[in-house]
């Protein structure tokens, strides 16, 4: 029996899944009892499958030192959803345009939120340029309407809390604040966007037999040279809708990369 071995690398860290490749159970696995999934256990599972995606893109692109930024209007502006969007592409334009000018990729996503009171604010993740000027009077002198936050993308809490944030559902407190929106403006609030030069990160895949995957779980894997096991990411079971065993985990790197010139060296020298 044979199973697939995905492997997706990033700048800090690898991860694996091993997954049974097929749909049936064969012969030195016996299979669990397979389950219907319900609606509401299908919704869960596409909101977890947005969030790993979601986490895996901002793992190819951004680094923990990069800004998670909150550009803001004065308290008690009350703008219409096609003005901000024109003053949000208007920033977006000038940072992609001051980036080029200094040789640098501008890369970014977001997602626009409504208030406690009703009022529009931007949320950003965005690359940050390497040496001067700093990208925060950057943007302070692009986002001339009002204030602007600052946090790291390691201060938000990672990328799994940043991935879970950007693609969350809306809430019934938000819901209740659509409602002082035309109905084609709420759809702004519900989703994300993002430039278009974005890496999308596919996986290595490789097969393996029964009793090799059977070795590792047993066992318990190794980390590769440089980089150390999160124990927290182990997850060994077996999948209710399949009945088919499963194992997943991350490595991530010892001495964490924080500029991009040294992770393109790194990647040059064929140890990235």
């Amino acid at each position: 029996m044979a199973y697939w071995k995905d492997t997706w690398s990033f700048p800090n860290s690898i991860e694996y899944e091993y997954k049974f490749a097929g749909n049936y159970g064969a012969k030195g696995e016996k299979r669990g009892e397979r389950k219907k999934a319900t609606p509401e256990q299908i919704k869960k599972q596409n909101q977890l499958n947005k969030e790993k995606r979601m986490r895996r893109v901002i793992k190819a692109n951004f680094l923990s030192e990069d800004y998670w930024i909150t550009l803001k209007y004065p308290e008690g502006t009350r703008k219409k959803v096609e003005e901000v969007k024109k003053e949000l592409k208007k920033f977006l334009d000038d940072m992609r345009k001051a980036y080029k000018k200094r040789s640098e990729i501008f890369k970014f996503i977001y997602r626009m939120e409504i208030g406690e009171f009703g009022g529009i604010h931007i949320h950003i993740l965005l690359n940050r340029i390497q040496g001067k000027p700093h990208t925060d009077l950057l943007i302070k002198e692009l986002w001339p309407h009002g204030t602007i936050n600052y946090q790291t993308l390691y201060e938000y809490g990672g990328y799994k809390k940043l991935a879970n944030y950007i693609v969350k559902p809306p809430d019934e407190e938000v819901y209740e604040q659509l409602s002082l929106f035309e109905e084609e403006e709420q759809k702004q609030f519900i989703r994300y966007s993002s430039s278009r030069n974005l890496i999308r990160p596919e996986p290595e895949r490789k097969v393996y037999r029964r009793w090799t995957v059977k070795q590792l779980i047993e066992d318990g894997p190794k980390p590769i040279k440089g980089f150390y096991i999160d124990k927290d990411s182990i997850i060994v079971g077996v999948n209710k809708y399949t009945g088919m065993s499963y194992l997943q985990y991350t490595e991530c790197r010892i001495n964490e990369i924080k500029d991009r010139e040294e992770y393109e060296k790194l990647k040059q020298e064929g140890v990235g």
